[in-house]
């Protein structure tokens, strides 16, 4: 009994071995992974998205728009998740818009004035309505 005991312990631990060993040969080496630096994401101006900058044409450095004032789509009835912002230098200002990939730039002429530029206004009341054509898209505080 003690020999047929031993013999099923024998066979089994080289069934195992032979086991273990047939699955590391068939295992593909991985490939090293590549680590991503924190904060590695600067754009073509050195602006850092993870901390909240973009690069504003207006004020030539990198920005944080939240910090700006903020715009919200025009109550139509949606609900929407987005924002929108608006920067002001002088007589000038840049707008950041959900819907557009670059930044806009309006200008007005003076003091009291509406922000323009092509279709676009700014105008300053009740805080900011921002229109396109006839339609009025944002209004902000």
């Amino acid at each position: 009994m003690k020999k047929m005991f031993l013999f099923l312990i024998m066979a089994s631990a080289f069934s195992c071995a032979k086991k273990v060993s047939q699955e590391n040969a068939t295992k593909t080496p991985e490939e090293p992974k590549k680590e991503v630096a924190v904060g590695g994401d600067s754009d073509a101006h050195g602006c850092k998205a993870s901390a909240g900058y973009t690069w504003s044409a207006l004020k030539k450095e990198c920005i944080r728009i939240f910090e700006g004032t903020k715009l919200s789509h025009y109550d139509d009835g949606k609900t929407y998740t987005t924002a929108s912002y608006v920067i002001f230098d002088g007589n000038k200002a840049e707008l950041f818009l959900d819907t557009q990939k670059e930044s806009i730039i309006l200008e007005r002429k003076s003091e009291g004035d509406s922000w323009v530029n092509g279709d676009w206004q700014l105008i300053p009341w009740k805080g900011y309505v921002l229109k396109k054509g006839e339609k009025i898209l944002y209004t902000g505080q």
